[in-house]
């Protein structure tokens, strides 16, 4: 596994554990659709959170957040969209969420944001 792989599911621990913290049930984990991935799709209440989740060691590559473009949106969007339609979800507020994470090099957090509520 190499380190990229490593350093993504390490971000995606961090982000799972703090979205539990947030008292939020997690339905899926790297959910496939024929348009995408989601990386965790989450629910708190009648909110159901379909949530990107940006890792780095660093930020010599630029911020994690920064690597969310609108063509990343729109492929959320589209594998959100999918996901509602196949679960035959009604009566839920959605929203597309991401979580950046920014490791030191001991793979510990030196910072997170959550951004929700993107579209």
């Amino acid at each position: 596994m190499n380190s990229n792989s490593q350093t993504g599911i390490r971000g995606e621990e961090l982000a799972t554990k703090h979205i539990v913290s947030k008292h939020y049930t997690i339905i899926e984990r790297n959910y496939r659709t024929p348009l995408g991935e989601i990386d965790i799709i989450a629910q708190k209440g009648m909110q159901i959170a379909f949530i990107e989740v940006k890792c780095r060691i660093g930020d010599t590559k630029g911020k994690p957040y920064e690597a969310i473009t609108r063509t990343k949106l729109h492929h959320m969007r589209r594998a959100a969209t999918f996901y509602i339609l196949q679960k035959k979800l009604k009566n839920y507020k959605l929203s597309l969420q991401v979580i950046s994470i920014q490791l030191k090099s001991d793979l510990t957090v030196e910072k997170l944001l959550w951004f929700e509520d993107l579209v």
